[in-house]
């Protein structure tokens, strides 16, 4: 954890001198890289990878992967996700001129995986902790320190946490 908290301080520092106009457009390519800020399940650390690509001047889709895992007390969980993820950028539409930021939302359709085990007996329970389909939500923004790196934070449904902050990539 110590390693990537400091990568991306790296990563950021260097791009700071460089900003440049970066606002989301068509074509573009975004890979994101982020943390849940919190968990569905009590503890633990989500950690996300998504990519998007950039079909229109407005939406792009991709696909996502959330994973977080825990040792509580006498319980231990893991939970993995993964699916399509579609996204509407609002700049156009909300007449947002600053190329440095981009204001979206939308929407993603997976599958959850869900592992429990307790010190007192190995039991699944069901509802939320449940394995299978998930349908969630995002909203988000990002600003671009440069033309290639920017940051984000969403909040939404969003696998395993509902508020998330990282980093994207335009590749």
């Amino acid at each position: 954890m110590k390693k990537i908290i400091v990568l991306v301080c790296v990563v950021l520092s260097g791009v700071f001198s460089n900003r440049a106009l970066a606002q989301y457009k068509q074509g573009d390519k975004l890979l994101n890289l982020g943390i849940g800020l919190n968990s569905y399940y009590s503890s633990g650390l989500p950690l996300s990878v998504s990519y998007e690509y950039g079909f229109t001047p407005e939406i792009s889709a991709g696909g996502i992967v959330d994973y977080v895992s825990s040792d509580y007390y006498n319980y231990r969980y893991t939970s993995f996700f993964f699916g399509g993820r579609g996204s509407y950028h609002f700049n156009k539409l909300l007449n947002i001129n600053d190329r440095d930021w981009d204001v979206y939302g939308g929407a993603s359709l997976g599958f959850r995986t869900f592992s429990w085990s307790s010190g007192f007996g190995n039991n699944t329970p069901g509802g939320t902790y449940a394995s299978g389909l998930f349908l969630g939500i995002h909203a988000g923004v990002r600003y671009y320190f440069s033309p290639k790196v920017g940051a984000f934070g969403e909040l939404g449904a969003l696998g395993s946490s509902n508020i998330r902050l990282g980093v994207t990539f335009k590749l």
